[in-house]
């Protein structure tokens, strides 16, 4: 093999993408000592998004002071790729729910910081900014950080305030005059990997809240305001997102993305394969190799592995999924591009036991693989 490409998922609570890239990475050296390794370490959009574009592009992370989800402030940061024309920022940086540790409350906590880092972002003068969400502790609907970027909401008395999860209800008006001139002309990808609408029985509050705190009756509550904010969006600035897929991702963030930023939803990894010129890195390329921590429907939906394979597919390159464990009825990936599925696994062990050996077992998977293909082609 002349040149490999690695762009593996993470395995969620075993190891990082950035790992996997290392592992995979150091037996290709061994097998094939002049193969060129190309590795592009995805994340989904949540914690340790800006980190994988950096590590694949190269670029600077830029660390800013702004509210965390209790209006406190802290130092976060964003990413500048793209010789500085386009920034990459992961709501979780100053909306994630490590940060309020104890005080989980979706009814109080606020989006306001990651407002503020995408105006700080657009003050550098980007082209360009995606915003990946995932991993958030909030359910203001993105009321929060359209309030930082000068978005007004009022109240039925004509009194300005910043809404949360909980006063959602209380909005009366939205005025979009004093929105920050610094983002007219940016264009803003928003990385959102699930389906789920704004609100009802599938949306951002009955599905994500009670991991963010909240009881039944504040899941209710919850709801309610992010359908009146809906109906005050439709009436206000002409948009019905009530049935839009994504739309309830991070605490209907997606909703608030595309309502006050004119941002686009789009799938995580077709952002991460567009941004990294994907199709071009692979065009000369021998084999790639990608993964995730299991491997079933859901996956078929559009997630990494198959969102690689299908690009890789018409380039007609191989594609290695190597996985933590593969699931019944997952045929149809192979119809999609990918050309085998290696399983890590060694021994019939609970997962409790056996993600405690996740890298050594990724060692002993990848070696083997990588012994069998040097033997082929030889």
């Amino acid at each position: 093999m002349k040149k490999v490409v690695l762009i593996p998922d993470s395995f969620k609570g075993t190891i990082s993408s950035t790992k996997i890239c290392e592992i995979i990475e150091s037996s290709i050296k061994k097998h094939f000592p002049q193969c060129e390794v190309n590795s592009i370490p995805v994340a989904d959009g949540g914690e340790g998004s800006v980190d994988c574009f950096l590590t694949a592009l190269g670029g600077e992370k830029v660390y800013v002071t702004v509210k965390n989800p209790y209006f406190e402030d802290m130092t976060s940061f964003f990413g500048l790729i793209d010789n500085g024309n386009t920034a990459v920022i992961e709501m979780a940086a100053c909306a994630g729910l490590p940060l309020v540790e104890d005080r989980k409350n979706p009814m109080k906590t606020t989006t306001f910081g990651v407002g503020q880092l995408i105006l700080a972002a657009a003050s550098r003068g980007v082209k360009k900014i995606i915003v990946g969400l995932g991993g958030s502790c909030t359910n203001d609907g993105g009321c929060g950080a359209a309030s930082a970027v000068g978005i007004k909401f009022f109240n039925d008395k004509g009194e300005e305030f910043i809404p949360t999860g909980g006063t959602l209800k209380d909005i009366a008006k939205i005025d979009m005059s004093e929105k920050n001139k610094a983002l007219k002309d940016v264009e803003i990808i928003t990385m959102c990997d699930i389906d789920n609408p704004m609100y009802g029985p599938t949306g951002a509050a009955h599905v994500f809240a009670p991991q963010k705190g909240a009881d039944h009756q504040m899941v209710l509550a919850l709801d309610e305001g992010l359908k009146h904010l809906s109906e005050i969006i439709k009436k206000d600035l002409n948009m019905d997102l009530s049935e839009i897929p994504g739309a309830g991702a991070a605490g209907a963030m997606g909703a608030g993305m595309i309502a006050f930023f004119n941002s686009k939803l789009q799938m995580g990894i077709e952002t991460v394969l567009d941004t990294v010129n994907f199709d071009s890195v692979i065009a000369d390329a021998d084999m790639v190799f990608t993964g995730e921590g299991k491997i079933d429907n859901q996956s078929l939906r559009g997630k990494v592995v198959i969102g690689v394979a299908k690009r890789a597919k018409l380039k007609k390159v191989p594609v290695i999924a190597i996985v933590g464990g593969a699931d019944e009825g997952i045929d149809t990936a192979y119809d999609l591009g990918i050309t085998s599925i290696f399983t890590i696994n060694r021994l019939p062990q609970d997962f409790s036991i056996s993600r405690h050996k996740s890298v050594e077992n990724m060692i002993f998977a990848v070696d083997n693989i990588l012994r069998f293909i040097k033997n082929v082609k030889q």
